[in-house]
């Protein structure tokens, strides 16, 4: 199994057979090295309906003719835009001809158009089984105690969670959030796609590799990791 890191929060998985999408934001994104246009999907996952994350998802569907699975709210919202869904809930896991997907809670908010200002339902963080591996990324999230719940019931293959602070997780939480979960490996992404949200992700890395028993890895936009 292959994770390729798109930039900001977008990754792709692939099992050779299976490519999944997880929140491909691309156009706008200064991180993004490719265009809608050059990436082929067979499914689509969504964590939230923030604009940074949704990005290129209807115009990538409506080419491919991918399935978005998203938390219910924003799998309809998807509908109406002409996407083939399918709509899920936090808790909830479901079968794919790949694996499985399951969602978990993540605290954030989440809304999408252009404004921002419809409500898609609620953030999550989503484990992906792929290749038969497991693959968790926590989407937009600030710590939270449930997070032991995924160590207690998954080993966490690869793990993606946000470092960059402001509107999510700081480094210093996505580590406590790293001995939490326990993933073997762990990539911190959502940082120093804007000022805002600006992160050294050479500091997460020593801090884990301190404090946790993960292999911290720093991606690049388009850089991979097989597992």
């Amino acid at each position: 199994m292959e994770a390729t890191f798109l930039g900001h929060s977008a990754v792709r998985l692939s099992d050779g057979q299976t490519t999944i999408l997880i929140d491909p934001f691309l156009t706008g994104n200064p991180q993004a090295t490719l265009k809608p246009e050059e990436v082929d999907a067979d499914y689509i996952v969504l964590t939230h309906g923030h604009g940074d994350h949704v990005g290129d998802t209807v115009a990538i569907a409506l080419r491919t003719k991918a399935i978005c699975v998203a938390t219910y709210e924003l799998a309809l919202w998807l509908q109406s835009q002409g996407c083939e869904v399918h709509p899920m809930g936090i808790g909830g896991a479901s079968d794919f001809p790949f694996g499985s997907v399951r969602y978990t809670i993540a605290h954030h908010s989440s809304g999408a158009g252009e404004l921002g200002d419809r409500y898609v339902g609620n953030p999550a963080g989503v484990i992906i089984d792929l290749g038969a591996k497991l693959i968790h990324h926590a989407g937009d999230t600030a710590l939270t105690y449930d997070m032991k719940l995924i160590a207690e019931r998954f080993e966490i293959d690869l793990a993606f969670l946000p470092i960059g602070s402001n509107f999510t997780m700081d480094i210093d939480d996505a580590v406590t959030a790293t001995g939490f979960i326990q993933p073997k490996r762990v990539v911190p992404v959502h940082y120093n796609t804007w000022p805002p949200i600006a992160a050294d992700p050479e500091e997460f890395a020593e801090k884990v590799r301190a404090r946790t028993k993960a292999e911290p890895v720093v991606l690049a936009p388009m850089e991979s990791i097989k597992i």
